[in-house]
Parts: C-alpha cells; structure tokens; sequence
C-alpha cells in the first residue's frame, strides 16, 4: 500500500464528523459487560450483539470506522457474510485491536506495559486478509505516588511505535493509544502533566523510527480530572486544557485524534467531546469509544432478539450525538430518550 493510502484510510475514518466504535473488548472484558444484564458470554452471543451493532441502520453516518477482537472478525452474520464485510458493505473500515493486553512492567512497581509485538508481522498480514485496514494498540499509563517513571513511559513509547511501524509495513494504519487513565485522584493540573510527557515521548518514538505521521490517528485520553478528585474539572476547563496540551506536543500532520471515553458516562464523553470542538485546532477531533457508545444499547437489548432494533436505534442515537460533538454542534436538548 502506498503512503497515500494509508492517508486517505486515516482521512477517511474521521471524514464527515465521524467516529469509531471501539467493539474490541476482550472474551474476559465482553463478559463483565454480558454479566452486567444477565446474559450468558456464549461465542453465539458475543457475535449476536456485535451483529446487531454492526447491522444498526444509520451506523454509517457516524461512525466511520469499528475496532474488531481476534474473535470477532473471524465471525459472520446470520447470512454468512463476514462481520468484516457488514462493516465495510455500509462503508465502514473494519480495524482490529493486535496488542496482547497491558502487563505488570518488570521492575515498576506498579505500573503497566503492553505486549504483543512477538509476532505481530504475521498477524497483521493475516488480519489485512480477513479485511482490516487499521489496527489499535493501546497502552497504559498510571498516575500514582512517584508514577508514572520516566522509565515506563520511554517503554510504552517504544512498543507503540514499534507496532505502528509494523502496521504501516502491512499496509495497515496504526491507531496510536497511550491513555493516561482518570482512576486516581490526580487534579486537572497533574492529568496535563502526564499527559504531556507522555505524548511528547510518544511522537518522539514516532519520529525516530520514521514513521508517516499522515497515516496514522492519535487515540489519547481527555485532559481531565481523576475520578477520586474532590475538584471535578467542567466541560469548558477539560476541553481549554486538553486542546493546549495537545498544541504543545501533537504534531499538525496526524490528521485525526480520536478520544477515548476512559470510563466517563455516555452524555458526559459526549458533552466534553463537543466543548473540545468548540475551540478546535489543526486536527480533526473526534471519538474512539466503547462502553460511552454501548452502554445504553446493551441494556435495551437485554439479550432478548426481540429487542434488537430499539437496542438498534438507542446505538445509531448515541453515534448521532458524538457526531454532533465532533462537529461541535451537540447541546443538551438532544438527548431525547429513543422511543423502544
């Protein structure tokens, strides 16, 4: 694949104000979810609510590209078509999550580091055959008492490049994920901190292994407040400070940053989203989510079939919203609940 294809699969997965649907939840993480509504974590049901998602009528319109699991994109529809090829008939891009989870990080107590690059070559020309045209790779950084290290960092950089150059190698565009997590009870002030440095050695890594910056998306954390904080930052506050941290060390050339929801509620992930478009910058800003897209949709399922196309409909709602944020156009009076 040319560099200029890998361009236009990146331009073109956040074009109109779209998103992506992050559905690469894990077997272990899909059963927490399936737990929640009381619906056993069979591979026939996993497939089913992925169906239903994928099968939504409308999803094209905003969401632009969807993350698969292993599991997942090995699976087809009720028809025999390939989930894949539900997602890509609409003009979805289907994606594919590769790294292999984040890991006690040998030597750093208390902080992670993400594995799976171990022959990760060969899976991607797998995957692109199963028809993948991005891939995600997400790390993990920790805001604690002396963490994160320098030294933590440094490696989940180091392993993010490495993989996005794998990609890039396999025609495929690597979605870059370092996500600074909001479980601690960190201020605003010390999310910006971290969330610098970690950007900062992350494109650092990305230069040096010469990546092409044009094909690929950012997926980083929102500058925010951690959620053990007394002090929650506002919408407006969240979105001035992430967009300035994100002047200071994103460079102009990623063409897209997709924002994780990072365990914020489905109107609050979208309500941040929107304030972060209002004052804008040199990239497109829109969505990577998966419980902020899913959580209401699963519930109206329930894991009844009958209650597919309002669980259908609540989803299509949602993707609606975030696309609005991303066009910095959503407010609060279209939240309308979606008849069932």
């Amino acid at each position: 694949m040319a560099p200029t294809e890998l361009h236009e699969t990146a331009r073109a997965i956040v074009a109109g104000h779209k998103g992506i649907l992050a559905a690469d939840e894990s077997t272990g993480t899909i059963k927490k979810r399936l737990d929640s509504i009381d619906v056993e974590s069979t591979e026939e049901n996993r497939r089913f609510y992925r169906q239903l998602l994928f099968a939504a009528p409308g999803i094209e319109d905003s969401i632009g590209g969807v993350i698969l699991y292993d599991e997942t994109i090995r699976q087809s529809a009720d028809d025999g078509t390939s989930l894949a090829e539900v997602l890509a008939s609409k003009g979805v891009i289907p994606g594919i999550k590769v790294d292999t989870g984040a890991h006690d990080h040998a030597g750093y107590q208390g902080e992670k580091v993400t594995e799976g690059l171990d022959g990760l070559r060969a899976r991607l020309d797998a995957y692109r055959d199963l028809g993948a045209r991005f891939a995600k790779w997400r790390a993990v950084i920790t805001i604690g008492d002396g963490i994160p290290t320098d030294g933590n960092i440094r490696a989940n950089a180091h392993a993010l490049s490495r993989y996005a150059a794998l990609c890039q190698d396999a025609g495929i565009v690597p979605i870059v994920e370092p996500e600074v997590l909001m479980d601690a009870d960190n201020t605003l002030e010390e999310c910006w901190e971290v969330t610098t440095r970690t950007l900062h050695e992350t494109f650092a890594a990305l230069y040096e292994d010469g990546l092409d910056l044009q094909g690929l998306l950012l997926k980083p954390n929102m500058v925010i407040s951690g959620k053990g904080c007394a002090e929650q930052a506002s919408a407006d506050q969240i979105a001035r400070a992430t967009v300035d941290c994100f002047l200071g060390v994103v460079p102009a050339a990623v063409p897209g940053i997709v924002f994780l929801s990072g365990g914020q509620s489905e109107v609050q992930a979208t309500e941040n989203l929107n304030a972060i478009n209002r004052i804008g910058g040199p990239w497109t800003l829109s969505y990577s989510y998966g419980r902020a897209l899913q959580a209401s949709a699963l519930e109206a399922w329930g894991g009844d079939p009958a209650n597919a196309e309002a669980a259908q409909s609540v989803f299509v709602h949602r993707a609606r919203m975030n696309s609005r944020a991303a066009a910095g156009e959503w407010s609060a009076e279209l939240e309308q609940p979606v008849p069932a």
